[in-house]
């Protein structure tokens, strides 16, 4: 990806971490997830979408409890943040879009 691409790709993470500072639904668990989502999509070269496991979101956002792993990830695309599409296998990972469009 050329710098220009990459930074294109970053500007989009800044909007939405400024979109996530203004609203009042976020926690420092969601916040915390979405950095590790970032790292993700980092490393998949920012693709969209991009595969994800639990085990390593969880160990990147050092969140311990699976329920709220689930209710975080949920919560965000929920609102917006990402869109998330579940595998429930747990060796393939779960397919995130980023940003969601």
């Amino acid at each position: 990806m050329t710098e220009t691409g990459i930074h294109n790709k970053t500007a989009d993470y800044s909007k939405l971490i400024r979109r996530m500072a203004a609203d009042s639904r976020m926690l420092a668990t969601h916040v915390s997830l979405f950095a590790a989502l970032f790292v993700c999509w980092h490393h998949g070269g920012f693709a969209s979408p991009f595969a994800v496991t639990r085990k390593k979101l969880m160990a990147y956002s050092r969140i311990a409890s699976i329920a709220t792993y689930h209710k975080c990830i949920k919560e965000l695309d929920a609102f917006g943040y990402i869109r998330y599409q579940p595998s429930y296998h747990p060796i393939r990972g779960s397919l995130v879009y980023w940003p969601p469009g």
